[in-house]
């Protein structure tokens, strides 16, 4: 199973992180935060303002690496699929390039790896030794991580965390060494972050808003003469980037007017690959050249039959599994195509249809599922809809989805007054604090996006009059002016 290390790489983190890495693995969240500071610091996008490719990969980067920190976190997991990264970690005193790519004139240099732990200790020893940064204050959570700590624990030293050097550069914290635990136990607070962050975001956010102005002229204009839905953005690539985008598909209408309106009703996504979505949207990559786009547009009604032929596979699943409905939700799914999603679809039906499964028909009606390729056992998702492996055992399946159904009904049923809640709270949060723009990324849930607007609304926060906000996982300023927020930001002083 791709959870579990190999013996040989198993073995070498072992005697790399011993005595410690096999007794301390219940790592909280928060404690995850703290020991991947060194390595937030070493690729933060903000240290890569002069080079956008470099800055780009790096937040990409740490959106999927925060997604598979959340799942970690998820009740039940059983397995993750293996991802693999890659960020430009900039040089410091401390790590090397032994073994890696050497730094760059620039003093950066690429770092890859892929990820396939099962614990957040693991994950976070695995990203700083891959980074050749320090784990040694790591050793003073292990202390902390169990409740009776093994004899090998509990003849650590206790002492406070010696950070490396290059936490306090990167940071432009001080180095009190005659009081370094004080300096240890500093966390970022929303209010400090704002006083340190929020003039450089309104500069950034005014010099902004020409180029967001004729980023909404673009996509006005382009969506009218080629009568789309929408244009969407796979990626947060910046508003200039957004635009040379936009200007280059305008240039591509100009000269094959007729061939782009094949894509009339459809919505339009930039993305890494050309293609169309599981659910449709034109994907154009954005590092293909125009004829690769041509090449897509002429194919559009095939791949509009093929469309068809996939909702009618969808609808005979239903069918047979009780009338409970298969669906693909972009933000909980990877990014396939069409063609990738109809094989999926077409290996569990006709395993289905091979062995049948007694459902009353429409006994499930009203119920979701999803269909993945990277899971050995069905599960119920807190939202309510079925997570379904292709290649599950059927019968266990019958069992798992009669079993859980009631279940399933009350967590959709959740989900749907959770979300009113959500938006009339980001209602709330957007006239009390003027804010221009007040959104979040697709992996935050429900629950947190509620969670963080509760307490915005306690707090008086007038950095934020006129601005973009963005619910993350870390606090970031972007090139643009969009303020990040991590949802599960504190305030106040630093915990003691």
């Amino acid at each position: 199973m791709f959870c579990h290390l190999r013996p040989v790489r198993r073995l070498c983190l072992e005697k790399i992180f011993s005595p410690w890495f096999v007794y301390s693995r219940a790592l909280s969240a928060a404690e995850a935060v703290n020991a991947l500071r060194p390595f937030y610091f070493a690729v933060h996008p903000d240290f890569f303002g002069q080079h956008p490719r470099e800055r780009e990969v790096n937040e990409n980067s740490l959106k999927r690496l925060s997604v598979y920190l959340e799942n970690l976190q998820k009740p039940g997991f059983k397995s993750l699929k293996p991802t693999q990264l890659t960020f430009y970690v900039r040089g410091t005193d401390q790590n090397s390039s032994d073994g890696h790519e050497p730094f760059s004139t620039s003093g950066f240099r690429a770092v890859k790896f892929t990820l396939h732990t099962r614990d957040l200790l693991s994950t976070v020893l695995y990203i700083l030794n891959s980074c050749s940064l320090s784990i040694e204050h790591i050793q003073s959570l292990s202390t902390n991580v169990h409740s009776q700590p093994l004899k090998e624990a509990k003849r650590m030293s206790d002492r406070p965390i010696k950070w490396d050097k290059s936490y306090y550069t990167f940071t432009g914290f001080r180095d009190p060494d005659e009081d370094l635990e004080q300096v240890s136990r500093m966390e970022t607070t929303l209010t400090s972050w704002l006083d340190n962050n929020g003039k450089s975001a309104v500069k950034k956010l005014k010099n902004s808003l020409p180029l967001r102005k004729e980023l909404d002229r673009l996509k006005d204009e382009l969506s009218h003469q080629l009568q789309l839905s929408d244009i969407r953005w796979q990626r947060s690539w910046g508003i200039a980037h957004r635009c040379s985008q936009l200007h280059s598909l305008g240039r591509l209408a100009q000269q094959n007017l007729e061939t782009l309106k094949k894509a009339k009703g459809c919505t339009v996504l930039f993305t890494d690959r050309s293609g169309v979505s599981a659910v449709g949207h034109v994907m154009l990559g954005t590092m293909d050249v125009h004829h690769h786009w041509v090449k897509l547009f002429e194919r559009l009604p095939s791949y509009f039959d093929l469309q068809r032929k996939l909702m009618l596979l969808e609808d005979q699943i239903s069918y047979l599994l009780g009338g409970i409905q298969v669906v693909y939700i972009d933000e909980l799914q990877p990014v396939l195509t069409l063609e990738e999603y109809y094989s999926l679809l077409d290996v569990f039906y006709n395993r289905i249809m091979k062995n049948r499964i007694p459902f009353h028909p429409q006994s499930l009606r009203g119920l979701q599922m999803i269909l993945n390729s990277d899971r050995y056992a069905p599960s119920l998702h807190e939202l309510g809809h079925f997570n379904i492996p292709v290649l599950c055992d059927l019968a266990n399946l019958q069992w798992f989805i009669l079993t859980k159904a009631q279940q399933a009904r009350e967590n959709m049923k959740r989900k749907e007054e959770l979300k009113v809640i959500e938006n009339e709270l980001i209602q709330a949060s957007t006239k009390k604090f003027s804010l221009e723009k007040l959104y979040k990324e697709p992996s935050i849930s429900s629950i947190q996006m509620v969670d963080c607007c509760k307490r915005l609304l306690e707090q008086s926060l007038p950095y934020l009059h006129g601005m973009h906000l963005c619910v993350s996982h870390f606090y970031s300023v972007m090139q643009d002016g969009d303020l990040c927020i991590p949802w599960n930001w504190k305030n106040g002083e630093a915990i003691k």
